[in-house]
C-alpha cells in the first residue's frame, strides 16, 4: 500500500504518524499525482466548498473528479475502513465527492463547485492512477476563510506582507490536520488489516 502526500507538511506527517506500519509514503509535489501498481491512499489537506463546513472537517470521498471531467470510484471497502478509523478518533467524515483542480479554488469558483455536489477540492487526488485509490483529507481553508491567491507561489509571500497574517494560523493548522488525515490511516490499517 502507498500513502501519497503532496507537501513536505503532509510528508512528514505521514511517516510521523505511520512510523512502523508497512506502506511507502511517497511525496508527489503540489498539482501531481503518479501512476502506481499498488493502492493507493492520498492523504493530507484539501479546500472546501460549502458555507458552513468547517476548517477541519474530514473529507473521505467516494469519488474523484478529474481535471478533465471523468470520474474515478474510491475503493468502498477501503474508504469505509477510513471513515469507521475517523469515526473512532471523534470525527464526523464526509464522503461526498472530491474535486481535483489545476489550479487553487477562491471565491465563484468554490460556490460553482459545490453546487455541482462536491465537498473539497485538492490538487492531486484526481492525478492518480492506481488499481485501488482512497482519499483522506482535512478541510484547511474554506469559503469563510480563504487563503490568498499569493499561495500558488509561496515564496511570493515573503515580499507580500500583507499576506502574513495567514502565516501562524497556517504555521499552526496545517500540520495538524495533516497529522489527523494520517492517524486516520493509521487507525484503519491498525484495526482492519492492510489489504
Amino acid at each position: 500500500m502507498i500513502v501519497a502526500c503532496a507537501t513536505q507538511t503532509e510528508y512528514r506527517a505521514a511517516q510521523r504518524e505511520l512510523s512502523g506500519c508497512e506502506m511507502r509514503i511517497v511525496r508527489t509535489g503540489v498539482g501531481r499525482g503518479g501512476t502506481f501498481d499498488d493502492t493507493v491512499i492520498s492523504v493530507g489537506l484539501c479546500g472546501g466548498l460549502r458555507r458552513g463546513v468547517a476548517s477541519g472537517t474530514v473529507l473521505i470521498p467516494h469519488a474523484i473528479e478529474r481535471p478533465g471531467g471523468d470520474r474515478i470510484v474510491c475503493d468502498a471497502e477501503l474508504a469505509t475502513r477510513l471513515r469507521d478509523a475517523a469515526r473512532r478518533l471523534g470525527e464526523a467524515p464526509e464522503s461526498a465527492p472530491l474535486v481535483t483542480s489545476s489550479s487553487l479554488i477562491r471565491g465563484e469558483a468554490r460556490t460553482r463547485m459545490a453546487s455541482r455536489g462536491f465537498a473539497g477540492v485538492d490538487m492531486e487526488s484526481g492525478l492518480i492512477v492506481a488499481p485501488r485509490i482512497a482519499v483522506v483529507r482535512v478541510i484547511l481553508d474554506t469559503p469563510e476563510r480563504e487563503l490568498s491567491e499569493a499561495w500558488l507561489r509561496p515564496l511570493s509571500v515573503l515580499v507580500r506582507p500583507g499576506e502574513w497574517d495567514e502565516l501562524p494560523w497556517l504555521a499552526r493548522t496545517a500540520p495538524r490536520y495533516a497529522r489527523l488525515a494520517a492517524r486516520i490511516v493509521r487507525n484503519a490499517l491498525n484495526n482492519g488489516g492492510d489489504s
